[in-house]
């Protein structure tokens, strides 16, 4: 007891003379930042005065597209423009060259294209209505020679009036069009009344759905009843048709004009 004493009482008079410093607690450890996987490979933020042409091709024309659709899509600025940082593709009820309604649909063809990666957009849905159909997706380069639906289809997002939801899809050979693999995600609010992230994370053996980040859908190679064909490159494509055999046609209730709104496009692709 007694060295014990000693002992502390030698501490106490180093400490007073400056030759002993008391005992401190550790640093607390810093977290260690998450490293994303997706690198920034491309991206348009429509910050310009009009749609960059080395990004962007214009589909023009009628005739249906192959799903019976009544809008004729054109290049000019009442169907698509820049405004306060966004791209806007408008669908207006309007006679043009014996059509009823026009539109705009753009897409990256023979400009760009990607095998695999994180394509997002950041978009506000039209206010929706009967007949209203916009849509976020992509398809094969090759679809010249391999055609349709064996170049292959990815919807990142589509919707068909109804503003609360949106469907996530993939198109090949032998499911397609009406047997086309497919999941939707409803949402708690409108997404008619503000911005929303649209994504697909696309791998060699599966493809993820995302809004706003949070994951609805996920498929995988094993998951398809016909050939994987999603390891080429494929471009974009965003457009806003009027009817077609999926949402069907505008009635007395549908409102036009109707806006989709694009504040961005990015496309990220794994690191290494």
């Amino acid at each position: 007891m007694q060295i014990t004493q000693h002992l502390c009482l030698l501490w106490l008079v180093l400490l007073l003379a400056g030759c002993a410093t008391a005992p401190t607690a550790p640093a607390p450890l810093k977290p260690v930042p998450t490293v994303s996987p997706w690198t920034l490979v491309w991206s348009d933020e429509f910050d310009g005065e009009a749609l960059n042409p080395r990004n962007w091709l214009f589909d023009k024309g009628a005739g249906g597209w192959g799903n019976n659709e009544l809008q004729f899509y054109t290049d000019r600025p009442e169907n698509a423009r820049i405004e306060n940082g966004a791209l806007v593709i408008e669908a207006r009820n309007e006679e043009y060259l014996a059509w009823e309604y026009t539109s705009a649909r753009i897409k990256t063809h023979y400009l760009h294209a990607w095998t695999y990666g994180r394509i997002e957009a950041r978009i506000k849905l039209p206010s929706g209505g009967k007949g209203i159909w916009p849509a976020f997706w992509m398809l094969g380069e090759n679809i010249a020679t391999a055609r349709w639906p064996n170049c292959g289809e990815i919807d990142i997002m589509e919707n068909i009036g109804d503003p609360m939801t949106v469907h996530g899809s993939v198109h090949g050979p032998g499911y397609s069009a009406g047997n086309a693999i497919t999941k939707s995600f409803t949402s708690p609010v409108s997404l008619a009344d503000d911005f929303h992230l649209y994504a697909v994370e696309w791998e060699p053996d599966e493809i993820r759905w995302y809004v706003d980040d949070q994951l609805y859908h996920t498929l995988r190679r094993d998951q398809t009843p016909g050939e994987w064909v999603f390891d080429h490159p494929f471009f974009i494509i965003l457009n806003l048709a009027v009817g077609g055999n999926w949402p069907g046609y505008p009635d007395e209730t549908t409102v036009f004009p109707q806006q989709m709104l694009i504040d961005y496009v990015r496309v990220y692709q794994k690191n290494g």
